[in-house]
């Protein structure tokens, strides 16, 4: 894997082609990579390290990259493991190294590790700099994007941002340089930072004043070219703006009827012009990638079937991570199904109600066990309500 940044600043990073989950939760089918990079200048900054899964591989890198020089400055962006794993092989590497973060950096750092901080500090704050030689980095506090000690890094000279998990993406770099950059990009930021829309708005805002040539992100391509594209994908994503007309139908079937009439509605839909409409079975469908789905489009229909008094857990779920992702700002149609008792629509509607700017519309759909012909009217006019 062949990186090319510039003569000063060398990637070392390292592609993960066996992970199954990424932080335990999140397939990565085509892996991850994780990125670290090194400046050589009269002095050396390493900026982070790799997870221990690469460290290694990692190593080898950073020795043929320094060539006989040492590293000066590790600058540590975010601490969360995927990122810091190797820090404690770095001090045992080059035990003069200078960690430089923020206050918050080192608060945390010896939750994770042992080795005695004494004398190997150097606290930054926003606006600070350090020289390099004819490099200089200038520090920007990124606080939540997505962890408290979070900050990103800006080198003057070949106006380079280093944005930590900004920017980032799922997928190992030798196995998706031609992949498409929004679709994991999107998936990866929904599900990791989406919480955080109004801090990513507060350093796009501080990213604005900034002269930028290249994106160095620490997961993910280094972005080079149209970076307006990237920056205004962040933007809406960030502003919990749709970014495409469409309608996502989520359903939660036990034994496929409440499926069916999810699929029925979806045809209804297609057939009465709506832009998009994509249909995704919650029990077996990647959860990541139906809640990437929910915050893409202006429109959703929640379709669950009653269970133990309220839904299907699969739905419950979904709404729970919506919930917990900030989702806000959209219209929102229920069916539900119950052979007896229906309690699917209350209970979901009681977890939407309480989502910021979420329009529940009417009507509310109820089918008993099966669709049927009669219930056909009512999803024509829960299709035209949503349209």
């Amino acid at each position: 894997m062949n990186v090319t940044i510039s003569d000063a600043v060398k990637y070392i990073g390292v592609d993960d082609t066996t992970i199954d989950l990424f932080e335990s939760q999140y397939v990565v089918p085509e892996g991850v990579s994780y990125n670290s990079y090194v400046i050589l200048d009269e002095k050396v900054a390493l900026m982070d390290t790799v997870d221990k899964r690469g460290m290694e591989e990692w190593e080898k890198n950073l020795m043929a990259a320094l060539d006989g020089r040492k590293v000066d400055y590790l600058v540590v962006q975010h601490l969360e493991p995927d990122h810091a794993g190797s820090i404690a092989r770095l001090v045992e590497l080059f035990p003069e190294v200078t960690l430089v973060g923020n206050a918050k950096t080192f608060q945390m750092m010896p939750q994770f590790f042992d080795f005695d901080l004494e004398g190997r500090t150097k606290v930054v704050a926003e606006g600070d700099t350090l020289s390099l030689g004819e490099h200089t980095l200038t520090f920007v506090m990124a606080p939540m994007v997505h962890w408290p000690e979070v900050m990103v890094s800006y080198e003057s000279k070949e106006k380079i941002l280093f944005s930590a998990d900004g920017f980032g993406k799922f997928g190992a770099l030798s196995l998706t340089e031609e992949d498409d950059w929004a679709c994991e990009a999107r998936r990866y930021y929904f599900n990791i930072v989406g919480k955080y829309g109004a801090p990513v708005q507060t350093l796009l805002k501080k990213a604005a004043g900034l002269d930028i040539a290249m994106i160095c992100p620490l997961h993910g391509p280094i972005l080079k070219e149209d970076l307006g594209y990237y920056i205004d994908k962040y933007n809406t994503w960030s502003s919990y703006a749709p970014e495409d007309k469409g309608i996502l139908i989520a359903y939660a079937s036990i034994h496929g009827n409440t499926g069916a009439a999810a699929e029925k509605l979806g045809d209804i839909l297609r057939d009465k012009g709506a832009e998009k409409v994509v249909v995704s079975d919650l029990a077996r469908e990647d959860m990541a990638e139906v809640i990437e789905d929910a915050f893409r489009y202006d429109r959703m229909i929640v379709c669950g079937a009653s269970y133990d008094g309220g839904v299907f857990p699969c739905m419950q779920d979904f709404l729970h991570h919506l919930q917990a992702k900030a989702y806000q700002k959209r219209k929102v149609g229920i069916l539900e199904n119950g052979s007896w008792a229906p309690t699917a629509a209350r209970t979901m509607k009681g977890l939407l109600e309480n989502m910021k700017g979420v329009e529940i519309v009417e009507p509310v759909v109820t089918i008993k066990s099966t669709l049927k012909e009669e219930d056909l009217p009512a999803l024509e006019k829960l299709a035209e309500a949503m349209l």
